[in-house]
């Protein structure tokens, strides 16, 4: 999981706000900053509450209706310093959690999935996302790899 987290995180580096919320690939509505709050709810729903003690489960950025807006993808340049802030305690909070595990077989109490269930979910989520990362990076600045 840290290869993805770091792949995401350089994904990032060296942009200014403005590049972090540019919606590079049309007609999409992704951003490098929307992926980072998105990876922050996954963080928080397959790490901290799924681990944790079993609560219903709170999002980051407001809770999801459909018809409501999507927090985690509209985003604009006045978001990123919190953002950012956010997926690192939602990562921090996570690896505490799991270091308390002995087993990856062991039941989070949130969830009611094992360890490793929670932790093939986030990898995925990050592998998927961090695919469009690229594409979106590549958009911007013509930067590729991990």
């Amino acid at each position: 999981m840290g290869f993805h987290r770091d792949a995401l995180r350089a994904k990032c580096d060296g942009l200014d706000a403005q590049q972090l919320v540019t919606r590079a690939v049309v007609p999409s509505a992704l951003s490098l900053l929307g992926i980072v709050r998105h990876m922050t709810e996954m963080e928080r729903a397959y790490g901290v509450w799924a681990l944790g003690p079993k609560t219903e489960l709170e999002w980051v950025w407001g809770q999801y209706t459909d018809d409501g807006p999507e927090w985690d993808f509209d985003v604009d340049a006045s978001m990123v310093d919190a953002s950012m802030a956010a997926w690192a305690r939602e990562r921090t909070a996570h690896d505490e959690l799991i270091a308390r595990h002995t087993s990856l077989d062991d039941v989070g109490p949130g969830s009611g999935m094992s360890l490793r269930w929670n932790l093939q979910k986030l990898v995925g989520e990050y592998a998927r996302h961090n695919g469009h990362a690229d594409l979106i990076r590549e958009a911007l600045d013509g930067r590729t790899g991990e």
